[in-house]
């Protein structure tokens, strides 16, 4: 299939017509913008992700484990230093965001200077086509004058006297002249109007050489300056994973039975706990006659001492069973 070209298919019938480069300059300034939205596009990315580094940043300082020990707190000083990586890779990121970004602002600079050059030869083939199209026009009149004054020589020459005659060629003479000299004028605007068209056809298409390259290079750059966006976006997931694997790896390290004996070794308080507090009874300590205290067995460490038993009904008379309400309540026996 045969290539199509700017060239060939923006010419208009009328010499003065821009109808066909106006169509090729409203694509390229279409593209400018598609340019200038990317570049925007790209600079508030960059915003964002410099946002972003600085804020992971931040993050990356704060306290985090900081009573933490042994393995796991390994791990999470691993697990900082890698936040703070992550956020200057960000950083990274938005400086080549907006490196990219500047290279599409110039790159949108540079149709300005062809189309201010095309812009001059345009005023120049319309003002050289104006003036060659007013001199046609004083041709077309001095021509008619000579006709008319020739017409008018040769009704009244066999009627008028000879001055009459002699006026008559002498003004069918003066518009010879002038009819003359207007074709003369005439046939240089042609002359010059023929050379600017020429010029004009060599501009018109070079620039439309030089139009259709830099819409090919356009379109080259954006789907390559989005590529290479993409690309920076996917090797910076890369690099946050391989950071974020060395986070990973200090955490395989981290051994969790390691770390209790670590802090059983370092903070411990001892290995017996309290002994149970035992029951002991208020009247089997009382005193005995001879001042001395009554012994008691000293309870088994194994068993605990069951409840006080109740005294039968027929055992009132015991002085071990007696009670305060008792009237002859004493522990002395007689």
């Amino acid at each position: 299939m045969k290539n199509l070209h700017f060239k060939d298919f923006f010419w208009n019938s009328d010499l003065t017509s821009t109808g066909g480069y106006d169509a090729i300059i409203l694509y390229l300034n279409d593209g400018k913008r598609t340019c200038k939205e990317v570049e925007d596009f790209m600079k508030a990315r960059a915003t964002i992700e410099e946002k972003y580094a600085k804020d992971l940043l931040g993050l990356s300082k704060k306290v985090c484990g900081h009573n933490e020990m042994n393995t796991l707190k390994r791990s999470l000083d691993v697990f900082k230093l890698q936040t703070e990586q992550v956020s200057l890779s960000h950083l990274q990121l938005a400086h080549s965001m907006r490196e990219e970004a500047k290279k599409l602002e110039d790159f949108r600079e540079k149709q300005k200077e062809l189309e201010q050059q095309m812009d001059a030869v345009h005023k120049q083939k319309s003002s050289q086509f104006k003036k060659t199209m007013d001199s046609k026009k004083t041709y077309e009149h001095k021509c008619r004058d000579k006709e008319e004054a020739d017409q008018n020589l040769n009704r009244n020459a066999s009627t008028n006297t000879a001055k009459q005659v002699e006026k008559l060629q002498s003004k069918a003479q003066q518009a010879k002249q002038n009819a003359e000299e207007a074709d003369k004028l005439y046939q240089q605007n042609v002359t010059a109007l023929a050379k600017v068209r020429d010029d004009w056809l060599k501009e018109h298409i070079s620039a439309c050489e030089v139009f259709e390259n830099q819409s090919v290079e356009r379109i080259n750059f954006l789907r390559n300056a989005i590529w290479t966006h993409l690309n920076q976006l996917s090797q910076q997931c890369v690099t946050s994973d391989e950071l974020y694997e060395e986070v990973r790896r200090s955490l395989e390290q981290c051994d969790i039975q390691e770390d209790i004996e670590h802090f059983v070794n370092l903070r411990q308080t001892g290995e017996k706990p309290p002994v149970p507090v035992l029951y002991e009874n208020f009247y089997s300590g009382q005193m005995s006659p001879t001042g001395a205290l009554p012994s008691r067995p000293l309870p088994s460490p194994a068993v605990r001492r069951g409840p006080l038993p109740n005294p039968a009904q027929n055992s009132r008379d015991e002085p071990t069973y007696s009670t305060v309400r008792d009237t002859g309540y004493s522990l002395i026996h007689y």
